[in-house]
């Protein structure tokens, strides 16, 4: 895999058509092509059929995505960007809910170039067995995809902002039970005022 693989995808490019037409363009790592296709077509046909706009999609992960409608155009873009992040595609589909947003870590920003560096601050936040991972999910209500230099949070808005707070602490040291026992206090102010 090259380095410009591994990257996150960039938004390349916003046009219009003379039909009036929308389009983005953006890269996806080549191995998660495939995903973003599915078999014999079925997610990217799902896909377009949910959101009315259509995916033209290249062997090297060349990604456009053409529609008429501004808003579904960039939910689209943030659906295609998940399962390019590791999302599988029915959970990426649930960003067609109204409260539902993707974050994306970049642990380069906290990492740099240390390979070393980066492999520790991803076991700590997948923890032992990805139970670190799974608690996380289970007390925020979100969904965890941590792939190639990155960390994608995918859930509801508020549930998203917390796991962003669980995760940028476990990348800054602190320790687990420390972040656990914070998600667990949120919870219960949420729950009970």
């Amino acid at each position: 895999m090259t380095p410009k693989d591994e990257e996150e995808m960039d938004y390349e490019g916003e046009s219009s058509s003379d039909h009036g037409d929308i389009s983005y363009e953006l890269k996806i790592p080549e191995e998660r092509v495939a995903v973003l296709i599915g078999a014999n077509g079925q997610t990217k046909k799902e896909i377009e059929e949910e959101t009315k706009c259509h995916l033209d999609i290249s062997k090297e992960g060349d990604v456009t995505i053409t529609g008429e409608d501004g808003l579904m155009l960039f939910t689209v873009r943030e659906i295609v960007r998940a399962i390019a992040r590791g999302f599988n595609p029915k959970l990426a589909m649930l960003l067609l809910k109204p409260d539902y947003l993707l974050e994306i870590i970049d642990m380069k920003d906290i990492a740099g170039k240390n390979k070393s560096t980066m492999e520790r601050l991803k076991g700590r936040v997948i923890g032992a067995g990805g139970k670190s991972r799974a608690e996380i999910e289970r007390l925020t209500d979100t969904h965890i995809s941590i792939y190639g230099k990155t960390i994608g949070l995918l859930g509801e808005m508020n549930e998203v902002y917390l796991a962003r707070q669980a995760v940028a602490m476990l990348l800054q040291g602190s320790m687990h039970k420390t972040v656990f026992q914070f998600l667990e206090k949120k919870k219960k102010e949420i729950l009970f005022g």
